[in-house]
């Protein structure tokens, strides 16, 4: 090793002047300092004194956990003073800061007290005692002196406030009994007020006393800096993974000359490249950089020391002392070999090479397991799983699983999937045979010139200045093969609808594209797949049926096997994901590739046209709403060769499929689901990150996680007799009325007229133009309703020989949903009814009755009647159940009026399965039978304000029948209607006969979930249209009608619910107002954050159009989130446990909890001066919050009320549509002790209950 290289790193590690250079750490004395200077020494008004403590309090956060700040003494007044005498103030009380507001900069006492607080507290006490001595006197003076002249002044309404003495008026009886009570009414809002403050510091001290402060080491900045810290840590990532280091280095160096852009760059920029010097093993460049990261200001972290020692491990002679100074360096800074591998993510054999340099020195080191694996112990430690209980096996062998994960492995690395379209059942036809031609004529005509056009576009993009502060898409070009772009436009041409798409959605699909293939690349380049595939061998042991049983969950699992199977690259972490803006901006400059060279001649499907290239794509702009935006549509020749040419083969995206192995599972919020696709644990809008950092602070998502990992592990199959019935109708022109899209060739003919005949009277040319629109509109529907029908059902064809899984996620609210998009258990009846389950049950003695129940239950009859009565009717109409399943399309067709159709046949098809075997007591079912709760947001209101009325109308209550509550609100609109048809309303006669259960339902149903009028107003419509005897003249104005009356019959039904919405409504309103968003934390401990809170406009400019983008940018106060509710257990739960559940959630004081939450995270450390408008606003939100609404009667029932539907013990049970662990029955409420609180209990998310 050269002499330079050893006197670079050493000069680089010798230099310690961080904290002492830094600019952007300001010490408190120094903010105390400024306020003095400007302030002359001569602060007095208390409204100056808090807007400054609020000031340093929203500047400098030094405790993560609650952002509290302690003020130490003013310097006195000048420039650059750092001791003196500060202000003069002598009070005569001491005031008591609590110990968690005590931490101060270094070099203050901690002991010490603010003279700022001290000043405050006095002011405020002087305040308090004049304005209590004035409301005395004016009560004396009342009652003592009544002909005496009103000292009231206007500013006495205010609290605390100093008076202003008016004009004296002479008061009248009335008026000196309105002052009395006015004073009195002060008093007593002030008296509520200093009490709700007095109880906020206590909790807050409680709560800040039990929670171990944490602090930043780089100091918080906006979110668009973030951002444009992402895009530059993402074009170093691209161009070092190009293999462009001089790019690379170049453009570090121009982002760190300039200080205006120096502040982007954080440790973990600079790290990019020490890893890249690490790996060819110059010292010197390291060294260098370590100089660079000082004239940062910045402090080298553990992956810095990582990069330094990875270098000396790859260099045969590297001193000894080199690396005892390196090492020495990394005490002083507070780092230890173990924090470099515990905190550090090692690709390909970086953590070889660390290990071989720390053995120079130190022979014998071997890491710390224990902090090798800390988070994932944290993470490990929830034990949800009973000691007595063991982890169930799935229905596969060792060998099974093992070839399953090949498989998806397999599919995962291509990224795409091409399968047969079901439309291939088809016979060719000469037209079909000859399209199909052309079509691949000009795809691979098409895919030479785009190769052609992006070499060159890459060409000029190489020859821009690398020294260039500005980012380009250069990297981003060379990321993948040149090919791998092309087949990327290529398939986008492909699955363009015929009426086209938008130019940002289309720009980010292409996008985020590119990054998946890249994302694959980088796995497989650093070497993590095939450690993923050695722990996922030996996790499938926990799941085959031939191997020893567990007594643990499948995340414990695979966090204990990560932890043995430490060595090698690390699995978690260590991928920059691309900022929304990078994103689009590649897509854009993709899609204008495209628009500019793709081209067809005009006579390929008429040779009497003049031959000439036209594009086969245009870029215009359209109007949705008032937003103009940009619009990517095909040309009809284009669009007219896909749909007669009607091709076999579909392609798709690897993670459109499901998975031919169970999901690896989610172990933290970075890593789950796909074993090579990037996945997040939460959908977010795009553009936004403050989900994820409250995700990443988040500490008690064990349970959550656990529920995912449960659903996912469900194996599924298809029922392929029904399938083969869809899609035989599917190809014979559809059935809109069993929701089987017909093609285009069945929808209305668009009429063509010359606008300019003056035959036209204006009037008809209207007509024909609205006529027009609509047969446009009608056209474009059927085309999407039928594209969607067709991925669906050809996927499902696909799959129809295999066994497979859907791995979920979920979105802000904590709903869970099934990662593939198209095809899922979530999807319509159709995509309900072609799945069951790949392992079956014995149905037992009950499981045939429960199926027949199932059965009415699907049909939409019988909802008021009881179990046994719908049993009875099940049994009555046999004949037609066994006609159904025996002859579907040539019987009776009893199934088609069903209200799910599709589920109804094949439901139909088990019961006749069933009865006609030997035993139906054995018989194997794989059939779903569904469990749902009687509108599962109202039993949850109903349950927290002890609604007895409303519990009635969701089966809470025993009742001698099951009630339904939606044909209760339909019974109720019914009565308005005849009321107002009676006087006369024209609307309400027309509705005659047509206000049913299913018109009202959904309504109904999404009301407790925030929906508004004018959403209700749609759904309504929606109904109303399906009804082919309503005249569509009266859809409009029958919807405005409904919503109004739905809205006012549940308001008459749940009045005990109504103060319950009505004050999580106003509390997230005034919230709002605050600035603030709307956080929560779930009883499962999932945080929530309500997203569009804020948006920042962010312009992207390209050749082809300026893009707006408002991208959510709120992150205030993410560190504060507190969980303080209790777990849930997992989703496979009997329906007498989620009973129980269900009982002891609503025995907890739920309101009262969200109301301190809310109190301390929204109502501590605000201004308190009375004429401040703020204060007003802080007032109003203190009393709101506190004032929890009152709730009725412990609901006593006993354990024989009604139920919906049950699930016997040996029957299967499909859940697929409630939060986190599904929808479940909540069918009874047994009467508990309030303090007999259990020690689990099911979380709901509070999500259902505010609304924006």
């Amino acid at each position: 090793m050269s002499l330079l290289r050893v006197c670079a790193f050493a000069k680089c590690l010798n230099r310690r002047s961080l904290f002492e250079k830094c600019a952007v750490r300001v010490s408190f004395a120094d903010c105390c300092q400024l306020c003095v200077s400007r302030r002359n020494g001569a602060v007095r008004r208390i409204s100056v004194l808090e807007a400054r403590i609020t000031q340093l309090q929203s500047d400098i956060v030094l405790d993560v956990q609650h952002a509290k700040v302690q003020f130490v003494k003013a310097p006195s007044a000048g420039r650059g003073a750092i001791s003196g005498k500060g202000p003069k103030s002598t009070p005569k009380e001491k005031t008591d800061i609590p110990k968690s507001r005590q931490t101060a900069a270094k070099g203050v006492s901690k002991s010490q007290t603010s003279r700022w607080m001290k000043k405050l507290t006095e002011e405020k006490k002087n305040k308090l005692k004049k304005q209590q001595r004035l409301e005395l006197k004016i009560q004396k003076n009342v009652k003592e002196k009544p002909t005496v002249k009103s000292k009231a002044s206007k500013s006495s309404s205010m609290l605390p406030g100093k008076p202003k003495h008016a004009k004296k008026q002479v008061c009248s009886k009335k008026d000196q009994k309105q002052t009395v009570t006015d004073a009195n009414g002060r008093a007593k809002e002030l008296a509520e007020l200093e009490e709700l403050e007095r109880r906020l510091i206590e909790q807050v001290n409680q709560w800040t006393s039990s929670k171990n402060t944490e602090h930043l080491q780089e100091a918080s900045v906006e979110t668009a800096c973030q951002d444009i810290r992402l895009s530059i840590s993402a074009y170093l990532e691209g161009s070092v993974f190009a293999g462009d280091i001089d790019r690379a280095h170049s453009f570090l160096l121009s982002q760190h000359r300039v200080m205006s852009r120096r502040k982007h760059l954080n440790t973990s920029v600079y790290n990019i490249l020490m890893r890249v010097w690490a790996k060819k093993g110059t010292l010197n460049q390291i060294g260098r950089i370590f100089i660079l990261l000082e004239e940062a200001g910045l402090k080298p972290n553990a992956g810095s020391y990582c990069a330094a020692l990875e270098c000396m491990g790859r260099n045969p002679n590297c001193s000894p002392k080199i690396v005892t100074r390196c090492l020495s360096q990394m005490e002083e800074d507070g780092l230890s070999v173990d924090d470099v591998f515990s905190q550090c993510v090692f690709r390909q054999d970086e953590r070889d090479m660390v290990l071989k340099a720390v053995h120079i020195v130190q022979p014998d080191y071997q890491p710390d397991l224990n902090a090798n694996s800390k988070a994932l112990l944290l993470i490990a430690g929830s034990g949800l799983l009973q000691t007595d209980h063991q982890y169930p096996k799935l229905d596969f062998t060792r060998e099974e699983l093992q070839k399953r994960f090949k498989q998806q492995l397999s599919m995962e690395q291509a990224c795409t999937v091409t399968i047969d379209s079901v439309e291939a059942a088809k016979p060719v036809t000469k037209n079909m045979a000859k399209m199909r031609e052309l079509l691949a004529d000009q795809r691979a005509r098409w895919q030479n010139i785009l190769l052609q056009a992006l070499r060159e576009s890459k060409m000029i993009l190489a020859n821009t200045n690398t020294k260039d502060y500005r980012l380009n898409l250069y990297p981003y070009l060379c990321l993948l093969q040149d090919s791998d772009y092309v087949d990327i436009m290529i398939q986008s041409v492909a699955n363009l609808p015929p009426t086209g798409e938008s130019l940002k959605i289309l720009a980010r699909d292409l996008g985020n594209r590119v990054y998946t293939k890249y994302s694959v690349r980088q796995k497989y380049q650093s070497q993590t797949v095939e450690k993923l595939s050695n722990i996922y061998n030996e996790y499938i042991d926990l799941l085959a049926k031939d191997t020893k049983e567990y007594d643990v969950l499948p995340r414990e699992q695979w966090c204990k096997l990560e932890m043995e199977q430490s060595s090698g690259p690390t699995l978690q972490g260590g991928e920059i994901y691309w900022p929304h803006i990078v994103t689009l901006e590649l897509g854009t400059w993709m899609v204008d590739i495209m628009v500019k060279n793709l081209k067809i001649n005009s006579d390929i499907l008429n040779p009497a046209y003049d031959r000439k290239l036209i594009p086969i794509l245009y870029h215009m702009y359209t109007f949705r709403s008032t937003h103009q935006i940009g619009f990517i549509k095909p040309h009809p020749i284009l669009t007219q060769m896909q749909q007669e040419a009607m091709e076999t083969k579909l392609t798709f995206d690897s993670y459109v499929m499901p998975m031919l192995c169970p999901p690896v599972p989610w172990s933290t919020v970075k890593f789950g689901a796909y074993l090579l696709t990037p996945t997040k644990l939460m959908r977010t809008v795009e553009g936004a990150t403050q989900h994820e950092v409250l995700l990443e602070q988040c500490q008690n998502l064990q349970p959550v996680l656990d529920s995912l990992n449960q659903l996912g592990n469900c194996a599924w199959r298809i029922n392929k007799p029904l399938l083969d019935i869809i899609i035989s109708i599917f190809n014979d022109r559809g059935s809109e009325k069993l929701d089987i899209p017909p093609p285009l060739s069945e929808g209305p003919q668009i009429p063509h007229f010359n606008p300019q005949d003056p035959s036209y009277t204006a009037t008809e040319k209207a007509h024909m133009k609205r006529e027009v629109i609509n047969a446009k509109k009608k056209c474009s529907e059927m085309h999407s309703l039928r594209m969607d029908a067709l991925y669906k059902l050809s996927i499902a064809n696909h799959m129809r020989d295999e066994i497979f899984w859907f791995p979920h996620n979920m979105d802000f609210r904590g709903r869970t949903y099934p990662c593939p998009p198209y095809f899922n258990h979530l999807g319509s009846d159709v995509t309900r009814a072609v799945l069951v389950f790949a392992e079956g049950k014995p149905l037992g003695p009950k499981g045939l009755d429960w199926l027949k129940i199932h059965l009415v239950n699907l049909t939409g009859l019988k909802k008021r009647s009881s179990l046994q009565g719908r049993l009875e009717y099940a049994n009555t109409i046999m004949e037609d159940i066994l006609d159904s399943a025996d002859n579907p399309l040539n019987g009776k067709k009893w199934w088609m009026n069903a209200d799910e159709p599709w589920q109804a046949l094949a439901c139909c098809m088990e019961i006749s399965n069933a009865v006609r075997s030997p035993d139906p007591t054995q018989f194997i079912s794989q059939f779903p039978v569904h469990q749902d709760g009687s509108c599962n947001g109202l039993q949850h209101y109903a349950a927290l304000g002890r609604d007895v009325i409303g519990a009635k109308s969701v089966n809470l209550m025993p009742c001698e029948e099951p009630q339904d509550v939606y044909s209760g609100v339909a019974q109720q609109v019914e009565e308005f209607r005849a009321r107002d048809a009676a006087s006369g309303m024209k609307i309400a006669q027309v509705l005659e006969g047509f206000i049913s259960r299913k018109v009202v339902k959904q309504t109904v149903m999404t009301v407790v979930y925030g929906v508004t009028r004018y959403g209700g107003r749609l759904q309504i419509e929606k109904r109303l249209k399906e009804i082919d005897e309503f005249p569509k003249e009266y859809v409009w104005d029958a919807s405005h009608y409904l919503v109004r009356m739905v809205f006012s019959g549940l308001k008459e039904m749940f009045t005990g619910t109504r103060e319950i919405q009505d004050w999580l409504t106003e509390s997230a309103r005034l919230i709002s107002k605050s600035g603030h968003t709307v956080e929560w934390v779930t009883p499962l401990g999932l945080p929530i954050i309500q997203p569009y809170h804020r948006t920042r406009t962010q312009v992207l400019k390209s050749t082809m159009q300026h893009i707006n983008l408002q991208i959510s940018h709120d992150m205030k106060d993410l560190d504060q989130i507190n969980s303080k509710y209790t777990f849930s257990l997992p989703s496979s739960l009997s329906r007498q446990v989620c009973r129980e559940q269900f009982v002891a959630l609503h025995n907890q004081p739920i309101l009262q909890e969200l109301s301190n939450f809310l109190l301390y995270k929204y109502c501590t450390g605000l201004q308190t001066e009375a004429k401040n408008k703020k204060y007003q606003e802080y007032r109003r939100l203190m009393l709101l919050l506190a004032k929890v609404p009152q709730t009725g009667q412990t609901l006593k029932v006993d354990n024989n009320a009604a139920t919906e539907t049950k699930q016997n013990e040996n029957a299967k049970m499909i859940i697929v549509e409630e939060l986190i662990i599904g929808t479940v029955l909540y069918d009874e409420i047994q009467s508990k002790e309030n303090n007999n609180s259990p020690k689990q209990t099911r979380g709901i998310p509070i999500s259902t209950l505010i609304t924006q």
